[in-house]
């Protein structure tokens, strides 16, 4: 056991970001990792147990952490996204969550042997998924724009609601018991609801109002959001528990709604957070659960109730709420199959065992084996099965990695239809009609609007595009194009053309901090590489054999080619760059801008003394 507190702290860091990146390297669902890591280190290991060794500073660390996490899921929430959508969202986390309270509470008392006041909490707080299992699976697995914004918008509503549907039922049960014959009490209850939701719109308000008007500076942007946030939460919180849910979650809608200009930035600080955030609490969690507790999970009857939650409660409860909606069987099938619960159910579970227990019900000592099965079934179950099953109902954007291009220009087109040849998504995006008439002459697919505009993500779906290009002439735009793209792509996948050689557009001393990698050999600028598709120069396609293979290639080719790209065998596309060594291997296919063959120039020689005689000829005339 692990007696330091820093070291503990220092640990569950490591852990959580470490099986982050493990999920990323190995395309595992990071949930699943972490909860396996969390485990390890806690009941089966005994490392350490962070709700023992924090002491009275576990529960308010997860509850705050939860706070930030749905605030920052919240953010996300702009009604602009759900256009089409409002209809079958609206059913769900209404109709959907009510009728799924009702068949969990049946299936915990009839299956799990819960009393009924027991079931109808834990029936409540069951129907949530939460932005802390669902927004990973999505990072993780490329669903189409439909299926993703019904799981992300229902994940955030119901998560709040979930808590206080378990808050009710346990007001009601005391009330019916007995114990509080005051009907005042939920009048008050009611009231508390109420006023969390006032206080998360006032204070979403009153934050946009001040960064608007510019009494906020921008360094103190994020500090002030994340301080009013605490602040919200806490309040709400301290008047009815699990109420600071349902207030952070308004305010998050509110700012996302009022598009003020530094909400991208907010958004983009929040996530980074509430990464680290979910990385850590799911390993506390794990870490702090007991032998006995897993133990526990192999009872038959809460095999036999996750069972049933899993393959009749979900599925059942989306089809009901659903019925009359324009969603297709595909969408909610997928829907109805993934509802991962997370940490929310795991907070309120552990909240509600002891308040239960205290109030004389025996069987809610079961209630965190309970909470725990079902979560890490979930979590297991959906996880890995939530791409396969996308794929299998057409709903995924799986498939070789895509490429972005920012400008339309004779040279974009042409790299674009090469990328397309080779079965590689590819979209060019220009806000000129006139710039993108030869692309789409060419037959690629296109996207006409101002790439830089917050409009830009309700119109054009960039899941599945990994690479971006910023293909340009003006090297100031591809610098500020890649810049800002960098949160959704990496820098990593960020490329613009070389630095043109014009007086008063050289970012020359800036390229190391701002904008993209530099493409292709140097010297290979907009302006040059159009001049040689011009002059037709044309993109070629070379594999790389056994009996051909790189070294052969470089030997061989012209002085003159611009090496663009390698195509890989996995689909992976590897843009050639001075900052970055590329190597072809054996399957790879290499693409380059080669100049013209010696037949083709003799035909242009040809084509050139044809215009020069028609034209001598017009003049004798």
């Amino acid at each position: 056991m692990i007696d330091s507190l820093l070291l503990q702290f220092m640990l569950i860091g490591s852990l959580g970001v470490g099986s982050q990146w493990i999920a990323w390297r190995f395309r595992l669902p990071a949930i699943v990792v972490m909860s396996i890591v969390g485990l390890l280190v806690g009941p089966v290991f005994g490392l350490m147990n962070p709700e023992q060794d924090f002491g009275e500073l576990f529960k308010p660390i997860i509850s705050l952490a939860v706070a930030v996490i749905l605030f920052e899921g919240s953010l996300n929430l702009d009604m602009k996204e759900v256009r089409g959508l409002g209809r079958p969202v609206f059913r769900i986390v209404t109709f959907g969550a009510f009728i799924s309270w009702i068949l969990g509470a049946l299936a915990a008392h009839y299956v799990a042997g819960l009393s009924w006041a027991v079931a109808f909490v834990i029936g409540g707080l069951f129907i949530v998924t939460g932005p802390t299992v669902i927004l990973p699976l999505l990072r993780q697995a490329k669903l189409k724009p439909r299926p993703a914004k019904i799981l992300k918008w229902e994940g955030i509503i119901v998560d709040p609601i979930g808590a206080l549907l378990a808050v009710f039922a346990f007001e009601i049960i005391e009330f019916i018991m007995g114990t509080n014959v005051n009907p005042s009490e939920l009048l008050l209850f009611f009231l508390a609801s109420l006023f969390a939701v006032i206080l998360g719109w006032a204070c979403g308000k009153g934050v946009g109002w001040m960064f608007e008007t510019g009494y906020v500076p921008e360094f103190l942007k994020s500090p002030v959001v994340f301080t009013v946030v605490i602040a919200c939460f806490t309040i709400a919180d301290e008047i009815t528990h699990e109420t600071g849910l349902l207030s952070v979650t308004a305010m998050g809608m509110t700012l996302a709604n009022m598009h003020i200009s530094s909400i991208a930035d907010m958004r983009h600080f929040k996530e980074n957070i509430s990464l680290l955030l979910i990385s850590t609490i799911f390993v506390m969690l794990t870490a702090s659960l007991t032998q006995e507790t897993l133990v526990e999970i192999f009872n038959v009857q809460i095999i036999g109730f996750v069972l049933l939650m899993l393959f009749i409660v979900r599925p059942l409860s989306i089809f009901l709420s659903t019925m009359g909606t324009d969603l297709s069987k595909s969408e909610k099938l997928l829907v109805g199959w993934i509802a991962p619960r997370g940490i929310v159910a795991l907070t309120v579970a552990s909240y509600f065992a002891s308040i239960l227990l205290e109030s004389g019900f025996e069987d809610a000592s079961i209630l965190i084996s309970l909470t725990f099965a079902l979560v890490f079934t979930t979590v297991v179950a959906h996880g890995f099965t939530i791409g396969w099953l996308s794929k299998k109902l057409g709903l995924s954007m799986e498939g070789p990695p895509g490429v972005l291009i920012s400008g339309g220009s004779q040279f974009a087109t042409g790299l674009a239809k090469t990328l397309e040849d080779l079965k590689v998504p590819v979209l060019i995006a220009d806000s000129s009609w006139e710039r993108l008439s030869r692309t789409r002459a060419a037959g690629i697919k296109s996207y006409h609007g101002e790439i830089l505009s917050e409009q830009t993500e309700y119109y054009l779906d960039m899941t599945p595009y990994e690479y971006l290009i910023a293909a340009t002439e003006l090297d100031s735009y591809n610098a500020l194009v890649c810049t800002t793209f960098v949160p959704e792509f990496g820098r990593n996948n960020l490329y613009q053309l070389s630095l043109s050689d014009r007086e008063g557009d050289n970012l020359e001393n800036l390229v190391h901090t701002i904008g993209g990698r530099v493409l292709f050999k140097e010297g290979a600028s907009w302006e040059e590489l159009n001049i040689m598709v011009e002059s037709g120069y044309v993109f070629r396609k070379t594999n790389i054999t056994e009996q051909y293979k790189y070294e052969n290639y470089l030997n061989n080719i012209d002085s003159e080619a611009v090496i663009l790209f390698i195509k890989k065998p996995s689909g992976k596309i590897e843009f050639f760059s001075p900052e970055v060594e590329n190597r072809a291997e054996n399957g790879d296919v290499v693409v380059a801008l080669t100049p013209p063959s010696k037949e083709f120039e003799k035909i242009q020689e040809k084509l050139e003394e044809q215009r020069k005689e028609n034209g001598n000829k017009k003049q004798k005339k």
